[in-house]
Protein backbone atom coordinates (compact mmCIF):
# COMPACT_ATOMS: atom_id res chain seq x y z
CA UNK A 1 0.00 0.00 0.00
CA UNK A 2 1.40 3.40 -0.98
CA UNK A 3 1.03 6.04 1.71
CA UNK A 4 3.11 8.91 2.99
CA UNK A 5 2.99 11.47 5.79
CA UNK A 6 2.41 15.11 4.83
CA UNK A 7 2.74 17.54 7.75
CA UNK A 8 0.08 16.48 10.27
CA UNK A 9 -1.81 14.26 7.81
CA UNK A 10 -1.35 11.21 5.62
CA UNK A 11 -2.05 10.64 1.94
CA UNK A 12 -2.49 7.16 0.46
CA UNK A 13 -3.23 5.42 -2.82
CA UNK A 14 -5.90 2.69 -2.80
CA UNK A 15 -5.42 0.51 -5.90
CA UNK A 16 -8.19 -1.12 -7.90
CA UNK A 17 -8.08 -4.82 -8.80
CA UNK A 18 -9.15 -7.20 -11.52
CA UNK A 19 -10.08 -10.84 -11.21
CA UNK A 20 -7.91 -12.56 -13.80
CA UNK A 21 -9.57 -15.87 -12.93
CA UNK A 22 -12.73 -16.46 -10.91
CA UNK A 23 -14.47 -19.77 -10.30
CA UNK A 24 -17.49 -20.07 -8.02
CA UNK A 25 -16.91 -23.51 -6.51
CA UNK A 26 -19.98 -23.93 -4.31
CA UNK A 27 -22.66 -22.18 -2.30
CA UNK A 28 -21.90 -22.05 1.43
CA UNK A 29 -24.35 -22.53 4.32
CA UNK A 30 -23.50 -19.03 5.61
CA UNK A 31 -24.91 -17.44 2.44
CA UNK A 32 -21.53 -16.73 0.85
CA UNK A 33 -19.90 -18.66 -1.98
CA UNK A 34 -16.74 -20.75 -1.99
CA UNK A 35 -14.39 -19.09 -4.47
CA UNK A 36 -11.16 -19.69 -6.29
CA UNK A 37 -9.94 -16.43 -7.76
CA UNK A 38 -6.72 -14.76 -8.86
CA UNK A 39 -6.76 -11.04 -8.08
CA UNK A 40 -4.21 -8.49 -9.23
CA UNK A 41 -3.82 -4.89 -8.08
CA UNK A 42 -3.82 -2.18 -10.74
CA UNK A 43 -2.07 1.10 -11.45
CA UNK A 44 -5.52 2.75 -11.24
CA UNK A 45 -6.14 3.97 -7.69
CA UNK A 46 -8.33 6.13 -5.47
CA UNK A 47 -6.61 8.70 -3.26
CA UNK A 48 -7.36 9.24 0.42
CA UNK A 49 -6.12 12.06 2.62
CA UNK A 50 -6.34 11.82 6.41
CA UNK A 51 -6.14 14.74 8.86
CA UNK A 52 -6.46 14.52 12.66
CA UNK A 53 -9.60 16.08 14.16
CA UNK A 54 -10.24 17.13 17.72
CA UNK A 55 -12.66 14.92 19.59
CA UNK A 56 -13.84 11.56 18.36
CA UNK A 57 -15.44 12.71 15.09
CA UNK A 58 -15.12 10.77 11.83
CA UNK A 59 -15.75 13.18 8.94
CA UNK A 60 -15.74 11.90 5.36
CA UNK A 61 -15.85 13.91 2.13
CA UNK A 62 -16.04 12.25 -1.30
CA UNK A 63 -14.85 13.81 -4.56
CA UNK A 64 -15.57 12.12 -7.88
CA UNK A 65 -12.81 12.04 -10.50
CA UNK A 66 -14.83 10.14 -13.10
CA UNK A 67 -18.17 10.79 -14.86
CA UNK A 68 -21.12 10.92 -12.47
CA UNK A 69 -23.02 8.50 -14.69
CA UNK A 70 -20.73 5.71 -13.45
CA UNK A 71 -22.19 5.46 -9.95
CA UNK A 72 -22.13 8.74 -8.06
CA UNK A 73 -25.18 7.84 -6.00
CA UNK A 74 -23.50 4.73 -4.68
CA UNK A 75 -20.72 6.54 -2.77
CA UNK A 76 -22.27 8.08 0.34
CA UNK A 77 -20.03 10.21 2.63
CA UNK A 78 -21.75 8.69 5.67
CA UNK A 79 -21.73 5.60 7.90
CA UNK A 80 -22.88 3.60 4.84
CA UNK A 81 -19.44 4.09 3.25
CA UNK A 82 -16.82 1.37 3.81
CA UNK A 83 -14.20 4.02 4.61
CA UNK A 84 -16.35 5.30 7.45
CA UNK A 85 -17.10 1.74 8.59
CA UNK A 86 -13.38 0.87 8.63
CA UNK A 87 -12.46 3.90 10.73
CA UNK A 88 -15.35 3.27 13.11
CA UNK A 89 -14.52 -0.45 13.45
CA UNK A 90 -10.87 0.32 14.20
CA UNK A 91 -11.85 2.84 16.84
CA UNK A 92 -14.36 0.54 18.51
CA UNK A 93 -12.00 -2.44 18.53
CA UNK A 94 -9.04 -0.53 19.97
CA UNK A 95 -10.86 1.89 22.24
CA UNK A 96 -9.12 4.95 20.81
CA UNK A 97 -11.03 8.23 21.01
CA UNK A 98 -9.14 10.06 18.28
CA UNK A 99 -10.95 11.76 15.45
CA UNK A 100 -10.13 11.97 11.77
CA UNK A 101 -11.15 13.90 8.70
CA UNK A 102 -10.93 11.85 5.50
CA UNK A 103 -11.11 13.12 1.92
CA UNK A 104 -11.69 10.37 -0.63
CA UNK A 105 -10.98 11.14 -4.28
CA UNK A 106 -12.70 8.45 -6.36
CA UNK A 107 -10.98 7.43 -9.59
CA UNK A 108 -12.17 3.80 -9.41
CA UNK A 109 -15.82 3.52 -10.52
CA UNK A 110 -18.36 2.01 -8.14
CA UNK A 111 -20.52 -1.03 -8.94
CA UNK A 112 -17.79 -2.19 -11.31
CA UNK A 113 -16.14 -5.28 -9.80
CA UNK A 114 -12.89 -3.31 -9.40
CA UNK A 115 -12.77 -3.44 -5.61
CA UNK A 116 -12.61 0.32 -5.09
CA UNK A 117 -14.65 0.36 -1.88
CA UNK A 118 -12.78 -2.62 -0.44
CA UNK A 119 -9.43 -1.03 -1.26
CA UNK A 120 -10.50 2.28 0.31
CA UNK A 121 -11.50 0.42 3.50
CA UNK A 122 -8.20 -1.49 3.63
CA UNK A 123 -6.23 1.72 3.12
CA UNK A 124 -8.16 3.34 5.96
CA UNK A 125 -7.25 0.49 8.31
CA UNK A 126 -3.57 0.64 7.33
CA UNK A 127 -3.18 4.40 7.54
CA UNK A 128 -5.13 4.91 10.76
CA UNK A 129 -3.19 2.10 12.43
CA UNK A 130 -0.08 4.24 11.80
CA UNK A 131 -1.64 7.64 12.34
CA UNK A 132 -3.31 6.68 15.61
CA UNK A 133 -0.24 4.67 16.73
CA UNK A 134 -2.35 1.58 17.46
CA UNK A 135 0.40 -0.99 16.85
CA UNK A 136 -1.86 -3.64 15.30
CA UNK A 137 -0.15 -6.38 13.32
CA UNK A 138 -0.96 -7.12 9.69
CA UNK A 139 -2.70 -10.27 10.88
CA UNK A 140 -4.85 -8.20 13.25
CA UNK A 141 -5.76 -5.83 10.43
CA UNK A 142 -6.61 -8.71 8.09
CA UNK A 143 -8.97 -10.06 10.74
CA UNK A 144 -10.76 -6.71 10.93
CA UNK A 145 -10.71 -6.44 7.13
CA UNK A 146 -12.55 -9.75 6.73
CA UNK A 147 -15.38 -8.33 8.84
CA UNK A 148 -15.78 -5.44 6.40
CA UNK A 149 -15.87 -7.48 3.19
CA UNK A 150 -14.50 -10.54 1.44
CA UNK A 151 -12.08 -8.57 -0.79
CA UNK A 152 -10.75 -6.23 1.91
CA UNK A 153 -8.01 -8.59 3.26
CA UNK A 154 -6.46 -8.77 -0.24
CA UNK A 155 -5.87 -5.02 -0.15
CA UNK A 156 -4.47 -5.10 3.39
CA UNK A 157 -1.93 -7.76 2.41
CA UNK A 158 1.36 -6.50 1.00
CA UNK A 159 1.29 -8.34 -2.30
CA UNK A 160 0.37 -7.27 -5.81
CA UNK A 161 -1.30 -10.53 -6.80
CA UNK A 162 -2.81 -13.45 -4.90
CA UNK A 163 -4.78 -16.66 -5.22
CA UNK A 164 -7.81 -16.10 -2.99
CA UNK A 165 -10.00 -18.91 -1.69
CA UNK A 166 -12.74 -19.37 0.91
CA UNK A 167 -15.12 -16.46 0.32
CA UNK A 168 -12.07 -14.53 -0.91
CA UNK A 169 -10.38 -13.84 2.43
CA UNK A 170 -7.80 -16.67 2.35
CA UNK A 171 -4.72 -15.46 0.49
CA UNK A 172 -1.80 -17.18 -1.15
CA UNK A 173 0.65 -14.56 -2.51
CA UNK A 174 1.74 -14.81 -6.13
CA UNK A 175 4.85 -13.24 -7.65
CA UNK A 176 4.01 -12.59 -11.32
CA UNK A 177 6.78 -12.95 -13.87
CA UNK A 178 5.62 -9.75 -15.59
CA UNK A 179 2.98 -7.05 -15.43
CA UNK A 180 -0.03 -7.23 -17.71
CA UNK A 181 -1.14 -4.31 -19.87
CA UNK A 182 -4.92 -3.99 -19.84
CA UNK A 183 -7.59 -1.89 -21.46
CA UNK A 184 -10.33 -1.41 -18.88
CA UNK A 185 -13.85 -0.17 -19.62
CA UNK A 186 -17.22 0.24 -17.94
CA UNK A 187 -20.70 1.01 -19.25
CA UNK A 188 -22.78 3.68 -17.54
CA UNK A 189 -24.85 1.07 -15.70
CA UNK A 190 -23.65 -1.04 -12.80
CA UNK A 191 -24.56 -4.37 -11.25
CA UNK A 192 -25.61 -5.64 -7.85
CA UNK A 193 -22.99 -8.08 -6.55
CA UNK A 194 -25.67 -9.97 -4.60
CA UNK A 195 -27.89 -10.31 -7.67
CA UNK A 196 -25.04 -11.59 -9.85
CA UNK A 197 -24.01 -14.21 -7.29
CA UNK A 198 -27.64 -15.26 -6.84
CA UNK A 199 -27.86 -15.99 -10.55
CA UNK A 200 -24.60 -17.90 -10.88
CA UNK A 201 -24.22 -21.66 -11.24
CA UNK A 202 -21.35 -23.07 -9.11
CA UNK A 203 -18.67 -25.03 -10.96
CA UNK A 204 -17.33 -27.67 -8.55
CA UNK A 205 -15.48 -29.39 -11.39
CA UNK A 206 -14.71 -26.32 -13.50
CA UNK A 207 -11.36 -24.89 -14.62
CA UNK A 208 -8.66 -24.81 -11.95
CA UNK A 209 -6.93 -21.62 -10.83
CA UNK A 210 -3.63 -23.41 -10.23
CA UNK A 211 -3.60 -24.67 -13.83
CA UNK A 212 -4.28 -21.14 -15.09
CA UNK A 213 -1.47 -19.77 -12.91
CA UNK A 214 0.93 -22.38 -14.21
CA UNK A 215 0.02 -21.47 -17.78
CA UNK A 216 0.56 -17.76 -17.01
CA UNK A 217 3.91 -18.27 -15.31
CA UNK A 218 5.24 -20.71 -17.90
CA UNK A 219 3.50 -19.59 -21.09
CA UNK A 220 3.31 -15.83 -20.62
CA UNK A 221 0.69 -13.30 -21.62
CA UNK A 222 -0.88 -15.14 -24.57
CA UNK A 223 -1.31 -18.35 -22.63
CA UNK A 224 -2.83 -16.48 -19.70
CA UNK A 225 -5.21 -14.58 -21.96
CA UNK A 226 -6.48 -17.74 -23.62
CA UNK A 227 -7.39 -19.29 -20.25
CA UNK A 228 -9.35 -16.37 -18.72
CA UNK A 229 -12.40 -17.54 -16.79
CA UNK A 230 -15.13 -15.89 -14.72
CA UNK A 231 -18.13 -17.87 -13.44
CA UNK A 232 -20.02 -14.60 -12.91
CA UNK A 233 -19.93 -13.39 -16.50
CA UNK A 234 -22.98 -15.32 -17.73
CA UNK A 235 -25.32 -14.18 -14.92
CA UNK A 236 -23.98 -10.62 -15.29
CA UNK A 237 -24.87 -10.66 -18.99
CA UNK A 238 -28.34 -12.00 -18.21
CA UNK A 239 -28.91 -9.16 -15.74
CA UNK A 240 -27.43 -6.32 -17.76
CA UNK A 241 -27.47 -6.03 -21.55
CA UNK A 242 -24.73 -3.39 -21.34
CA UNK A 243 -22.29 -6.12 -20.27
CA UNK A 244 -23.08 -8.11 -23.41
CA UNK A 245 -22.72 -4.94 -25.45
CA UNK A 246 -19.28 -4.12 -24.08
CA UNK A 247 -18.20 -7.75 -24.50
CA UNK A 248 -19.18 -7.51 -28.16
CA UNK A 249 -17.04 -4.38 -28.53
CA UNK A 250 -14.03 -6.18 -27.01
CA UNK A 251 -14.65 -9.15 -29.32
CA UNK A 252 -14.05 -6.84 -32.28
CA UNK A 253 -10.72 -5.63 -30.87
CA UNK A 254 -7.57 -7.75 -31.45
CA UNK A 255 -6.88 -8.07 -27.72
CA UNK A 256 -5.16 -11.22 -26.49
CA UNK A 257 -8.18 -12.12 -24.32
CA UNK A 258 -11.04 -10.38 -22.52
CA UNK A 259 -13.60 -10.90 -19.75
CA UNK A 260 -15.65 -9.35 -16.95
CA UNK A 261 -13.89 -8.55 -13.69
CA UNK A 262 -15.55 -9.69 -10.46
CA UNK A 263 -19.32 -9.29 -10.62
CA UNK A 264 -18.99 -6.41 -13.10
CA UNK A 265 -19.92 -4.27 -14.81
CA UNK A 266 -16.30 -3.33 -15.66
CA UNK A 267 -14.67 -5.34 -18.42
CA UNK A 268 -11.02 -5.74 -19.39
CA UNK A 269 -8.87 -6.94 -22.26
CA UNK A 270 -5.26 -8.12 -22.07
CA UNK A 271 -3.07 -6.26 -24.58
CA UNK A 272 0.38 -6.90 -26.02
CA UNK A 273 1.86 -3.71 -24.60
CA UNK A 274 1.03 -0.31 -23.06
CA UNK A 275 0.78 1.40 -26.46
CA UNK A 276 -1.87 -1.05 -27.65
CA UNK A 277 -3.82 -0.65 -24.39
CA UNK A 278 -3.87 3.15 -24.78
CA UNK A 279 -4.95 2.87 -28.42
CA UNK A 280 -7.81 0.48 -27.65
CA UNK A 281 -9.00 2.67 -24.76
CA UNK A 282 -9.21 5.60 -27.19
CA UNK A 283 -11.10 3.46 -29.71
CA UNK A 284 -13.68 2.43 -27.08
CA UNK A 285 -14.20 6.04 -25.98
CA UNK A 286 -14.69 7.08 -29.61
CA UNK A 287 -17.34 4.34 -29.89
CA UNK A 288 -19.28 5.90 -27.02
CA UNK A 289 -18.12 3.80 -24.06
CA UNK A 290 -18.34 6.32 -21.19
CA UNK A 291 -15.19 5.19 -19.38
CA UNK A 292 -12.19 3.37 -20.88
CA UNK A 293 -8.60 3.58 -19.64
CA UNK A 294 -5.25 1.82 -20.07
CA UNK A 295 -3.83 0.29 -16.88
CA UNK A 296 -1.18 -2.19 -15.78
CA UNK A 297 -1.16 -4.83 -13.08
CA UNK A 298 1.32 -4.26 -10.26
CA UNK A 299 4.31 -6.49 -9.65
Amino acid sequence: MLFRRINSGWTAQAPAKVNLFLRVVARRPDGFHELETVMAKLSLADELHFEPLAGNTIALAVRLAYPRSLGAMEIPPTADNLVYKAADLLRRETGTTRGVGITLTKRVPAAAGLGGGSSDAATTLLVLNQMWELGLSNMDLCGLAARLGSDVPFFVADNACALCTGRGEKLEPIVPRQCLHLVLAKPASGLSTAAVYKGCTPEPHGPQAEKWLQDWQEGGVLQAAQGLHNSLQTPAEHLNADVTGIKDRFSRLPVCGHQLTGSGSAYFGICRDARQARRFAAVLRQQGVPWAVAVTTRV
